[in-house]
This record gives structure tokens, sequence and C-alpha cells, in this order.
């Protein structure tokens, strides 16, 4: 006999590996949508036990990036992010500093709230894994898993990482039996847990990880394979030992696993509170996801045991998981429980928002690691967005409205022929950048605007319009005026490209160049086509848009620190002298009048 039926639905079991495969070839990997228009990306669920970091920070920015560019495209984009609450760690977090589990989690939430509204992250759903919704949620994947028979109750003996939230064998800690990720010793404890049977899905998940497209990038694949082809153990899904949680329904002596509870937040997160989870809320609301983007060091949670528990619930499997690389600092993972975090609040607050949006995927090759260094952030930033962008814009627009009114003088679309190199030139980039983006690569997308960007400005060098302003023929003024307006051309097609990359900047180049927020609003990746500035239109007065970076260094090793309620942040170092800057406003001292 069965129990009460979910209402998730989802095929039989010996049906899953034809569902799985179905369901993958509707929803592509990053590269694509799925066959209805719709991309669903999710960042990791945030784990509370301290304040967010730039380790944080960095998969944000990068899913936000995704879920601009897919807007830009005409896609319906969910976006999804938010924060995991529960489990041990969290419980000890909130009695060290003296509140609740619950009080504590709402502080740390609002602090991520503020980074990431500090950040310009454009997400639509933030779900909170303490929230009603999630815990429905979670109770309707139980029943429905527990309905397969891949639900059991054993004992379990093993050493366990509370920072890991796991049980690791003996190769996974070094010979003191540490963990090597939070450099703390691991406990050694006998439970007696339910567990998820992981073993009867070896072959489905050894099929799936076979497949390149579905671990990116696919460097990380072979790790996966050979552990998978080790042989998949059941893993636990309660603890006996931990109140903070979701009561296990068949057992209210146990908790549910943080990550049979978390994982799920993928899903109760797509879904408006109130709403019954089933199969069929759960695609109208944008399941199965186009991408997970996570750290690499939780991939085998999201690249083996989530396909897994998708299979016996019946649901449908992500497009793809990519797994991208550490931050580091001194060789080291940044880390809350190393203590050798970079405070992203210092960083946007001192420079901008836009600024770290786009030195973090410009430098770091996204899948790799990638190491920190203040003076190389402002020497990239400086010559890219400062230079390339900011003193080309203001230079030519003041050109203009000196020697022509600040009208364009001519219809791009027609003003030169296509074959002209800048035309061309382009029309290449754009195709790159779009490249780039769909493949995630971000630094190649941007590296394509850039590159399109100095050529604007070797081009002014070259025809130096204003020694013709000064003494030229009038044809050679004709010549000149054309010229500015080529490049304000190459810089509106620029700033549609880099829009996914540096949303803000981007509108400063769009009200610049005198179109209206209506206009911006609307903005499809089709406007970056050349051809956009019509002869006769007005452009703004000129204003700087991005000045350079410069000032005292403002960030320093970070030491630990307890969570505490966002109120607009304490001491983050010494502060640039720079003026206060946000994601709407320019970063230095010389932009401070467009702010």
């Amino acid at each position: 006999a069965t129990a009460a039926v979910s209402t998730l639905g989802g095929t039989p079991v010996q049906r899953r590996v034809a569902s799985s495969a179905a369901s993958r070839r509707r929803f592509r990997p990053i590269a694509g949508a799925a066959a209805d228009g719709a991309f669903t990306v999710t960042t990791p669920l945030y784990y509370v036990n301290a304040a967010p970091h730039m380790g944080s920070a960095y998969p944000t920015i990068a899913a936000d990036v995704l879920a601009r560019f897919h807007r830009l495209q005409g896609r319906d984009v969910h976006f999804l992010t938010g924060t995991d609450e529960h489990g041990e760690k969290i419980a000890l977090a909130a009695e060290a500093r003296g509140l609740s589990p619950q009080e504590h989690c709402d502080s740390v939430v609002q602090e991520y709230k503020s980074l990431w509204e500090a950040l310009n992250i454009s997400y639509d759903h933030f779900v909170r894994t303490t929230e009603p919704k999630h815990a429905e949620l979670v109770t309707e994947v139980l029943a429905r898993v527990w309905d397969k028979g891949d639900i059991y109750k054993a004992d379990y003996e093993g050493w366990y990482c509370v920072g890991c939230e796991e049980f690791k064998d003996e190769k996974e800690m070094d010979e003191h039996k540490n963990c090597p990720t939070h450099q703390k010793p691991c406990l050694h404890r006998k439970e007696g847990n339910y567990f998820f049977r992981l073993s009867r899905y070896q072959s489905e998940i050894e099929a799936l990880l076979s497949d390149d497209a579905f671990v990116q990038p696919s460097s990380r694949r072979n790790e996966l394979l050979t552990l998978c082809r080790e042989g998949l153990r059941d893993f636990s899904i309660s603890r006996a030992t931990v109140d903070w949680g979701i009561k296990f329904p068949r057992d209210p002596d146990h908790t549910v696993y943080v990550w049979f509870d978390a994982l799920n937040g993928y899903l109760s997160g797509l879904l408006s509170e109130g709403t019954q989870p089933s199969s069929e809320a759960l695609a109208s609301a944008g399941w199965p996801a186009s991408t997970h983007i996570i750290g690499k060091d939780i991939l085998r949670f999201h690249a083996i045991y989530w396909p897994a528990m998708l299979l016996s619930a019946g649901l449908p499997l992500p497009g793809s998981v990519y797994g991208h690389g550490f931050l580091t600092k001194d060789g080291l993972k940044m880390g809350k429980s190393l203590g050798n975090v970079l405070d992203p609040t210092a960083l946007v607050r001192a420079y901008g928002a836009d600024a770290v949006r786009f030195y973090f995927l410009k430098e770091i090759i996204f899948g790799q690691d990638g190491d920190f260094s203040e003076q190389r952030f402002r020497d990239v930033v400086n010559a890219a967005l400062a230079n390339n962008i900011g003193n080309m814009l203001n230079r030519t627009l003041t050109l203009l409205a000196k020697n022509c009114g600040g009208e364009v003088v001519a219809d791009m679309a027609t003003a030169l022929p296509e074959d002209h190199e800048l035309v061309v030139l382009a029309r290449d980039q754009v195709a790159l950048a779009k490249q780039g983006y769909e493949r995630a690569a971000f630094h190649d997308a941007i590296e394509a605007v850039v590159l399109l960007c100095s050529k604007g400005n070797q081009h002014l060098d070259e025809v130096k319009p204003w020694s013709a302003f000064k003494s030229g023929s009038d044809a050679e003024r004709a010549s000149a005026a054309l010229a500015l307006c080529t490049v304000l051309e190459l810089l509106r097609v620029a700033a549609v490209a880099l829009l996914p990359v540096t949303p803000a900047l981007s509108r400063r180049v769009f009200e610049q160049l005198g179109l209206p927020p209506v206009q911006v609003d609307g903005l499809t990746w089709a406007d970056a086509a050349w051809g956009g500035l019509k002869k006769g239109h007005a452009t703004a007065a000129p204003s700087p848009v991005f000045g350079r970076l410069e000032g005292d260094m403002v960030t320093e090793a970070a030491a630990p620190k307890e969570a505490k309620p966002a109120k607009g942040g304490g001491k983050q170092g010494k502060k640039a002298k720079q003026p206060k800057a946000d994601a709407d406003t320019a970063p230095a001292a010389e932009v401070a009048q467009s702010a």
C-alpha cells in the first residue's frame, strides 16, 4: 500500500531515465533557453552563519549578468537567489550572538539584501528556507520520495564536519582528521538517521555526468565521474541531534538534513506564498532551471545528489550546473570560516557597483580561481571604464557641443559604408560579446566590448577632429563632425553590449547621448546593432560619467566578525578620498557633479 499521493506528480521509477533525457532536451544549458523562451538562473542559497563577503557576491554578480543578458534577448527570465537558514552551524552562530536562530537569520538576510541592492542585483525571487512555503514544499517532496521507497532509517558512525554539514571519508580529511576546507577538526559521531537511496540512481547519474553539457566548465566533469564510478553511497537526510530545522514529517524527533532541505529551495523559491506545490505550478513558475551557478566546492551536491532527488520525486532536471572557481587571498579560498574574506561593501562604497562587477567578471575567467589585488583592480577599471568610455565620451560630447551645437549631424545607419572599419568591428565585437554571455565566458564578452571602445579612442586620435575644427576647410570640418558622431554611435553600441555588466554606467552613457529613460527601459540586444543615432538628435550637456579610481586604498584582510543587522555599516577600513558611490552614481570625485 502507498501513502497519500503527493501533488508533485511525476513518472514511475522504471521510466526515470527517459524522463530525465526528455526534460534535458527541452531545457538547454547556459547557451540557450527553454523551448518556450524561459530562462531560469539560480545562485547558491547562501548559508547565513555570518555576513556576506566577496565570495558570495561573485556568483550573484555572474547570475545577474546572465539574467540581464537574457532579458535583453526578450526571454522570460526567473532569477532566483536566497538563503539557507537551517542547521547546526546556524544554531551555534545564533547562540554565540545571544540571539534566537530566527533573529540571527533575519539580521544576516538583511545584510544580504542590502548588499544585493548596492551591487545592483536584479533578482526576481529571494527564497528563505525558514519561509512556510518552503517547509510545505520540502514536506511534499519527502512524501513523494518516501512513496518511491527511496528513504530508510539506519545507524551511521563517522567523522562529521559542522562547517560542511556532512560526514567525511578518511581520504577527505588530513592525518589529524581536519576538514581541508574549514581547517578545523571533524567530530566523531554515531547517529541513527534517515537515508536517501542515492545508490539506486547510480546508472542515471553516471549517464547524466557523461553528457558534457550538464556540468560546466567541462573540466569539473571528470572529477565527478570518477567519484560516481567509485560507487554512489546513500546519504543522510535527517538529523536527530539538531533542533533548528524542518521537522521530518514521519518522525518529529528528526529534522530534515540541511542539504535535502536547502536544495529544494530552488523549487519553493519560484512559487508564490500560498501556491500549492505541484508539477504544474513549478513549470509555470520557471522550473526546471536553465542553470545553477554554484561554487565548485558544492558541485557534488548539485550535480549528483540534487538530480537523484529530482529523479526520485519525478521532477525535471536542471539544464546545467556551473561550478565557478574560488576567489583567493594568499592562496587560500576566501571564506567566513577562515576569516580571510574581502568585504564587498567597502569596495562598492569606495568605487561603485559597476567597477566591482566589471573587474571580477573581466579579470577572473569564470570557472577558474582568481586572486584579488586592489591596485590591479584600479588599473583595469581606470583603463577600460574611466579612459576608454568615460574620457572618450566626455571629450567627444564636448567637441560636438562646441562645434555642432550638440546635435548628431547624420543618420548613423546610412552615413558610413557597410564595410567601414568601425561598422564592421562593431558588428563583429557585438557578436563575440553575445557568444561570451551565452557561454558564461564573461571575460570574453567584456574584452570584445573593451576592444571596440579602444578602437574608438584610436579613431579619434588618428582623425584629430579638434584640429579640423580649429583650422580645417568646410569639408574637413564636416568630416570631423561625422567622426565625432561615429564615436558616439560606437559608444551607444558598447553601452548596450555592456548593459548586463555595468547597468548604471550604461544608463549614464545613454543619458549623455540624450536617450529618454522610456527608450532606455525598452532596450533589447537588437539595439546593439549599428545605426541608432539619427540626424538632428540632441545630446545632453557634457558631464563625466566615470572618473578615475584613486585615493587611499580601502581593502585589507578582514578579521572574522559576527553578523549584525545592516544599518549602513561601520568602519570598513580607511576610505579612499572619494565621495560615497552606489549602484546609481559615479564612483570618483571628478564625477560627483553627475551623481
